[in-house]
């Protein structure tokens, strides 16, 4: 069965690795080029090909005509998608002679579109999955091949709960792929009465919402914490990234969302929230290195009593 692989990040590496370790005949990898501007710290599809032997393309898309005439000459089988940040037309899916899949990072029908492994933690879910799909014209609506559940801790952050999600889909690739050689793989529509969608993220939308609860706050942070762009709030109008931070428990303090209540050594800086308290433990003032918040707080001035974020915009939701 020969194959186009698309893939990028690091569980695109992880499936191609299993694909080249059960003997799969991938014909062409397209993968896309690092962005200067995002933290690159996943593994290279591209440079798991190139020791593979494998030829390669980083186009600037795969839909235009170029890409087209260059897959259709390929004559793959099965075109494979692993975490490729593009959305196939219905003319690269047409080249597919045993048809095109995907693979998500969620349990489908829940959490399609961008970011699901950032989506699932923002939300507090407990449990998620990698899901292999059929590909059709509207981003994972199409017929499920095959689903494994990944349970999710409390201290799971996106870059452990993404390592687990690689996991997953190795197994998932290595129990599925003698049934897609074979042409006996099932395929089950879903049920789009069930389904959600999530957008991608930007940076900015790892601002603090102090009014939020604490147990809400921990899971921003731990969704964006690095390596994505992290958790922010400002601090004398100077952006404060918050690495690292957990809920207190406890009753709820009676103090404005975003005042500091207590700053304690070796531990770190109590602030209030909506409901509840949470302990920042790492946190970085504008361009000065990441350290410890109890640390930080002494270096510039964050005591007890002072408050974090806009505060009118607090006194106003309140």
């Amino acid at each position: 069965m020969r194959l186009v692989v698309m893939a990028y990040q690091d569980i695109g590496w992880v499936c191609l690795d299993e694909l080249l370790a059960l003997g799969a005949d991938v014909a062409l990898v397209v993968s896309h080029r690092d962005d200067p501007r995002e933290r690159t710290w996943f593994r290279s599809v591209a440079e798991r090909a190139h020791e593979a032997g494998i030829p390669v393309r980083l186009p600037v898309s795969a839909n235009t005509p170029l890409m087209v005439s260059e897959i259709a000459h390929v004559a793959p089988d099965v075109i494979f998608s692993f975490y490729f940040r593009e959305v196939l037309t219905p003319t690269v899916l047409a080249l597919a002679r045993r048809g095109a899949l995907n693979l998500h990072g969620s349990l489908l029908p829940r959490y399609r579109g961008r970011c699901p492994v950032n989506w699932v933690l923002v939300h507090g879910e407990t449990e998620t999955g990698v899901t292999l799909h059929h590909m059709d014209a509207k981003p994972d609506r199409g017929d499920i091949v095959a689903q494994r559940a990944v349970p999710i801790a409390d201290d799971d952050t996106a870059l452990t709960l993404n390592r687990k999600l690689g996991d997953a889909a190795r197994a998932l690739l290595r129990e599925t792929w003698p049934l897609l050689v074979a042409g006996t793989a099932p395929r089950r529509p879903q049920d789009h009465a069930r389904a959600t969608y999530f957008g991608g993220r930007r940076p900015e939308d790892g601002r603090i919402a102090w009014e939020r609860s604490a147990r809400d706050i921990y899971n921003l942070v731990r969704a964006v914490t690095a390596p994505y762009p992290g958790a922010f709030t400002t601090w004398r109008g100077e952006r404060l990234l918050v690495w690292w931070a957990r809920p207190l428990p406890g009753p709820a303090p009676t103090a404005l969302p975003g005042t500091v209540l207590e700053v304690r050594p070796e531990t770190g800086v109590v602030v209030a929230t909506g409901s509840g308290a949470i302990v920042i433990e790492r946190a970085q003032l504008g361009d000065a290195p990441e350290e410890h918040a109890d640390r930080l707080a002494s270096r510039v001035g964050l005591v007890r009593g002072a408050h974090l974020g806009d505060i009118d915009r607090i006194e106003e939701r309140a």
